[in-house]
């Protein structure tokens, strides 16, 4: 059996979610694999366990296996070399977490001889001048569209204005312009009208430049007026029972930012395990909206989350959270009852929520230049809701900000 030649480099394509710990959300880092089959971070392991937080104790967090005791976690190599491929294949290719959009969710980054795929063209997040001007150009197209409708409807109400009198009723005169701009009469022909007269095409034109115009409305109106959503805005400040001890809350309460070393919070069972934070309050009734600035965090995740959900488990991972997250792949997901949902590669800089507990509907909306709808989708109101947070553990200074509305 002849062997693999050495020399050969086979290009795979991975995603980081391929050689990502799920308990800090980042990259493996000395990654342990237990019997099972199941890779963690080690030392996200080891402080788990130590925690008491997994069930049963000294279990698997994704399959919860019960591992025999004692047990040696040892590095896995093999895992490690492929996190440091990873890692000098997102150098080489200046990817970092900002840069904008990497290929798509099933594709990865590339690891190997062939390139990474390249981003389809008109995807990438446009700066803020551009989508400005874009908006602006929209808006004089639409202005545009809406004066040949006026001009067109104005030229055939002229021919449709039935002339009367006792010459009309032995002939039918018809007008036109000569080539010399004299007006020329002649007599209209008896024949009906088909698809091919004048009259036919200016309705035909008519009813293309409303579709056109129709259109361009579409794209320069909300799915709901932002001013009615803005009449729930309401003050949030981050809990400080149940964030990680992996981050740190503002003096005002209105910023989390990951710490550079862990902060001394009093354990208990409310906190997070992973970089996650709830706010204090909690709505079970009415209509509420607030928004997020999520420019200084590379990875996260924005949405809701009941005050029973696990502290061992992500948002969105649950039954009873759902949450909109952005990978620094390119990546915009959405998660909701335990599945997710791919949005494209448009990075919302700042998330506007809407959480209509009357309707039992949570929306969420991009609004740092241009209002967008994102994604919708049904939430009961069995429990009170809490606005929730995840931001990546790996990335000291990530940092997530509730942005005070202006009603």
């Amino acid at each position: 059996m002849a062997g693999v030649d050495p020399g050969l480099a086979v290009p795979v394509w991975l995603a980081e979610d391929d050689l990502g710990c799920i308990i800090c959300q980042g990259l493996l880092t000395k990654p342990a694999t237990l019997p099972c089959g199941h890779s963690f971070c080690r030392d996200c392991l080891k402080g788990l366990w130590a925690a008491g937080s997994a069930s049963p104790p000294r279990s698997c967090p994704t399959c919860r296996e019960s591992t025999p005791a004692p047990l040696h976690l040892r590095k896995n190599t093999l895992l490690q070399e492929l996190v440091d491929k990873y890692s000098r294949a997102l150098r080489e290719l200046g990817a970092g977490p900002d840069l904008g959009p990497a290929p798509g969710p099933a594709q990865g980054r590339a690891l190997g001889l062939a390139p990474a795929p390249a981003t389809p063209r008109g995807t990438a997040q446009l700066p803020a001048a551009a989508q400005k001007r874009i908006i602006e150009v929209v808006c004089e197209l639409a202005e545009l569209a809406e004066e040949l409708v006026d001009i067109v409807k104005s030229l055939q109400s002229q021919r449709d204005v039935p002339e009367s009198g006792p010459d009309n009723d032995r002939s039918t005169l018809s007008t036109s312009m000569s080539s010399s701009g004299e007006m020329d009469l002649s007599l209209a022909s008896s024949k009906p009208m088909t698809s091919n007269t004048p009259e036919r095409k200016t309705r035909d034109i008519l009813h293309d430049l409303e579709e056109i115009q129709k259109k361009l409305r579409e794209n320069l109106t909300w799915k709901e007026p932002l001013e009615e959503q803005m009449q729930g805005a309401i003050s949030l400040t981050f809990d400080l029972r149940s964030h990680s001890c992996s981050l740190k809350v503002s003096k005002d309460g209105l910023a989390v930012t990951v710490s550079h070393c862990p902060q001394t919070h009093l354990w208990s069972h409310e906190r997070f395990v992973t970089c996650q934070a709830l706010c204090s309050q909690a709505f079970s009734s009415g209509r509420q909206y607030w928004e997020v600035d999520t420019q200084r965090c590379s990875h996260w995740a924005v949405g809701v989350a009941s005050w029973g959900m696990k502290r061992t488990q992500i948002l969105g991972r649950t039954s009873d959270s759902c949450c909109i997250e952005w990978k620094g792949t390119g990546q915009l997901s959405a998660w909701h009852m335990v599945e997710e949902t791919v949005l494209g590669s448009d990075r919302p800089m700042v998330v506007g929520v809407w959480l209509d507990l009357e309707e039992e509907k949570l929306a969420f909306y991009s609004v740092a230049n241009q209002e967008k709808l994102i994604y919708e989708c049904p939430v009961p109101a069995s429990s009170p809701l809490h606005p929730a947070f995840w931001l990546y553990g790996l990335n000291p200074g990530n940092s997530l900000t509730i942005r005070p509305v202006n009603v």
